[in-house]
């Protein structure tokens, strides 16, 4: 369920721009480095960190933001903390105007939580600027917290989209990741730490991204979903390398079949599950689109769920707000935490597809309507 894309004719490595020292991997206020890190006129200085891309995908279709009063989040049901990128895009339409809007894999996932109630916390690197000040409106709007240290980039990351007359944008990014020297983590042990996408593959930041998933294991669940962005990433054999790492580490995933059709060409989609599952994750979830949804678990167990007709406005955010609903439903039927690490892996069928059921609704939502627009708890009918 990620969004309609084609692999461009050039990829750029992944590699970056010289930043900011490494995070504590826990997350804890550090004092300054004893070496002085790169100055700050080093970091995405003009013209640096500036990938192009031919990405042929729908024009994110605008949509004013939904007015959702005072977001309830979860009390004392624990943290979500999610790590990636958020960005803007640009978009320039056909007829001359320019959008602005906030998205970015993990924003997304994060505000997909934050509207179904959970507390979520997204560490991310974005500056303290106009762009910025729109991305927290927009996730703080749905009760998502900015973890400090965030706004630590010297510009905030943007793509930019020239939208043709039949609605076909290609994408020019403006973009790096990092993740900030220093953090200031949630009170208390999050229940749950989410990654993806960029964050998780684009250096210097990836491999700092793959360094806190470590530390917080022993307190949290560790969820997954590669969400490949081909122009903007490695080959596919390298890239390959930094997926299977992170799956290994992870205990849920959740991987579009476009993604695999790029990364695993060779290899029937549940096949690529069945073997990511046998190596680390309790559960590995393939999203089919329109199609629903297949899940494989550790035990070797298949659960096929449909998906709901709906008329599709645009898939923009689908499959982030079917992962955010994926965490959502596996925390409402007690399996995350490490404490419940051997519960997930051992979860009952009925619970498992009626979670899946709910993210299959969740998504439907989220393309029925223009952009990333993920519902809140009150929209959604599936039971758990």
């Amino acid at each position: 369920m990620s969004e309609d894309r084609t692999a461009d004719a050039t990829t750029p490595t992944a590699g970056g721009i010289a930043g900011t020292a490494p995070s504590d991997p826990a997350g804890t206020p550090t004092a300054p480095p004893e070496e002085p890190q790169a100055p700050e006129a080093g970091v995405d200085q003009p013209g640096s960190g500036v990938l192009t891309t031919d990405i042929r995908e729908r024009a994110f279709d605008s949509a004013s933001e939904p007015d959702l009063g005072d977001v309830a989040v979860g009390g004392d049901e624990g943290v979500a903390l999610v790590i990636g990128e958020a960005l803007i895009d640009v978009v320039h339409t056909a007829e001359g105007t320019v959008e602005e809007h906030p998205g970015g894999s993990p924003a997304n996932v994060a505000l997909g939580l934050g509207r179904l109630g959970r507390d979520a916390h997204l560490l991310t690197w974005f500056a303290d600027d106009a762009h910025g000040a729109l991305l927290r409106r927009h996730l703080e709007a749905s009760g998502v917290t900015i973890v400090p240290g965030s706004e630590t980039a010297e510009r905030t990351p943007v793509a930019v989209a020239h939208v043709d007359a039949h609605g076909v944008a290609t994408y020019e990014f403006d973009l790096s990741w990092h993740v900030p020297g220093a953090w200031t983590a949630p009170a208390g042990a999050p229940v749950v730490v989410h990654t993806g996408s960029i964050a998780a593959v684009l250096e210097p930041g990836g491999p700092d991204v793959a360094h806190i998933l470590e530390a917080l294991r022993g307190s949290a669940t560790i969820t997954y979903d590669p969400n490949l962005r081909p122009s903007l990433m490695p080959p596919p054999a390298v890239t390959r390398r930094v997926v299977e790492r992170l799956v290994a580490l992870s205990d849920v995933v959740k991987v579009s079949d476009e993604d695999l059709a790029w990364l695993e060409p060779d290899e029937h989609p549940t096949e690529v599950a069945r073997r990511w599952a046998a190596v680390g994750p309790a559960l590995v979830v393939v999203t089919r689109g329109g199609e629903g949804a297949t899940a494989v678990t550790v035990d070797g167990r298949v659960i096929d769920v449909a998906a709901p007709r709906v008329t599709v406005a645009d898939t923009v955010g689908a499959g982030d707000s079917f992962m955010g609903g994926l965490i959502d439903g596996l925390w409402s039927v007690g399996l995350l935490g490490a404490a419940r690490r051997e519960a997930l892996r051992h979860a009952e069928e009925t619970a498992l597809r009626a979670v899946l059921t709910r993210c299959t609704e969740i998504a439907a939502i989220t393309v029925s309507r223009p952009g990333a627009n993920p519902p809140t708890s009150a929209e959604i009918t599936t039971p758990l």
